[in-house]
């Protein structure tokens, strides 16, 4: 296609038809990185690029080239064993039209349209006998679509559910566009983070069925028009936080854009510790939301932050718990895949420090004392449910532990924002305004 062709696409044609389909992957998403570079002159770094690709699908396989899938296993004394499984291409799939059978080469107009009007197609070169891409085309009646996927707008919507918690938690009077402009700067610098991420794990993302779909895997979008994309949401939010709310915020902003692209993203292959991190920039939004209200971070931010740190590990342990397999065969070293028992008892406990964190509260005036009473038994069956799958160990509990843990959160932030202080809220409030003009002028 033209893109690939101003990108030097015909030089890789070889590795494409040659290598493993992750490498194939690999090398289709570098490709505008390797061009830059080779424009810049750096010929030498463009071929280090190609040669590190290589080396990097041969220590960690994904798919092999033609004989079947290459997996993980794990036997009883927990070591790992690579093994290859015969695998049969799948029958093509007739999205909702029924062609009638004929003879062999004969196709019906609907199914000729479909190929013609296919964004990613291969055609034949008649000089060499390679293959080349064709142009891709995009509709942009799907474009709104594709770019909620690229930001994983659900998990997005609860990044701003939990700052506009913060905000609402923060002992000021409330000012409906100051929260309007943190929301909306913090959900898109999600957008950008998450793009990013899809982005950078294109190629491991083609191997779980619950990322197969996604638009880059797909290429329902190219890469350059993802990363644009990632770019202008990035910058829009980053500059509306500092411009809009405060500085402070947008540097919280800018931060945890980094965290979860340079940190988790990359530690999701290296080690289990990026459970750990990705707890972090999730603990980062409701600070963020009491930092555009009150400018500045003290123990209400804290306990927010350590609120959504907590309640991340179950969450996310009992999600992983099912994708275990999935998780082995990408290569990603996720508790659930890596050591089980840690992902069991790290969940139970999490879930245990969530009902002593609810008496904690109070006692900096972030709540009444009811508040931790009338939590209690949400506390008390989210932690049932932490036990059971500790002690289970099957799908049926984690789901349960993942399912209670996505109506819990919402439910606990709801109760802080109805037992908020209101006499200690009100004096902060009706406190006399300093002067900020000069000595004797009012």
């Amino acid at each position: 296609m033209a893109f690939c062709s101003f990108f030097g696409g015909e030089k890789y044609t070889a590795h494409f038809e040659n290598g493993s389909y992750g490498v194939r992957l690999f090398c289709h998403w570098t490709l505008p990185a390797q061009r830059l570079l080779q424009w810049m002159g750096a010929g030498k770094m463009t071929a280090g690029v190609r040669q590190a690709s290589g080396k990097l699908f041969r220590l960690r396989p994904i798919f092999a080239p033609a004989q079947g899938l290459m997996v993980f296993s794990r036997d009883g004394r927990g070591s790992s064993t690579l093994q290859a499984v015969q695998t049969r291409p799948l029958p093509a799939v007739d999205n909702g039209s029924t062609v009638a059978p004929g003879p062999k080469g004969a196709e019906s107009d609907g199914s000729a349209a479909r190929r013609n009007g296919s964004e990613t197609e291969m055609e034949e070169n008649p000089e060499d006998g390679r293959k080349k891409w064709s142009e891709m085309r995009i509709d942009l009646g799907m474009l709104p679509g594709i770019y909620a996927r690229l930001s994983k707008i659900r998990l997005t919507g609860l990044v701003v559910i939990t700052a506009a918690a913060g905000f609402g938690m923060a002992p000021v009077p409330f000012d409906p566009v100051l929260l309007l402009a943190a929301s909306l700067g913090t959900g898109l610098t999600s957008c950008s983070a998450n793009t990013i991420n899809q982005f950078l794990e294109v190629p491991f993302d083609s191997n779980m069925n619950r990322t197969k779909n996604r638009p880059l895997v797909r290429c329902q979008i190219s890469p350059l028009h993802a990363l644009l994309f990632a770019g202008a949401t990035g910058t829009c939010g980053v500059l509306l936080l500092a411009l809009a709310v405060n500085p402070l915020t947008a540097l919280l902003g800018t931060a945890n854009l980094v965290l979860y692209t340079c940190a988790y993203t990359p530690l999701k292959r290296l080690s289990v510790l990026n459970t750990w991190v990705g707890s972090v920039v999730g603990a980062v939004p409701p600070v963020m939301g009491w930092t555009a209200a009150m400018g500045g971070i003290d123990a209400g931010a804290l306990l927010l932050a350590v609120l959504l740190y907590s309640w991340q590990f179950p969450h996310f342990n009992a999600l992983s718990w099912s994708l275990r397999e999935e998780y082995s065969r990408s290569g990603y070293r996720m508790m659930s895949a890596v050591d089980p028992d840690l992902c069991r008892r790290v969940a139970l406990r999490h879930s245990l420090a969530l009902s002593v964190l609810s008496f904690v509260f109070p006692v900096f005036s972030l709540s009444t004392w009811m508040f931790p009473f009338t939590c209690l038994p949400f506390n008390a069956y989210f932690g049932y449910r932490a036990m059971v799958f500790y002690f289970q160990t099957d799908r049926r509990s984690s789901r349960k532990l993942f399912f209670s843990s996505l109506w819990y959160l919402p439910t606990v932030l709801l109760l802080l924002l109805l037992h908020k202080p209101r006499a200690v809220y009100e004096s902060r409030i009706n406190q006399p305004e300093v002067s900020e003009g000069l000595p004797g002028i009012s």
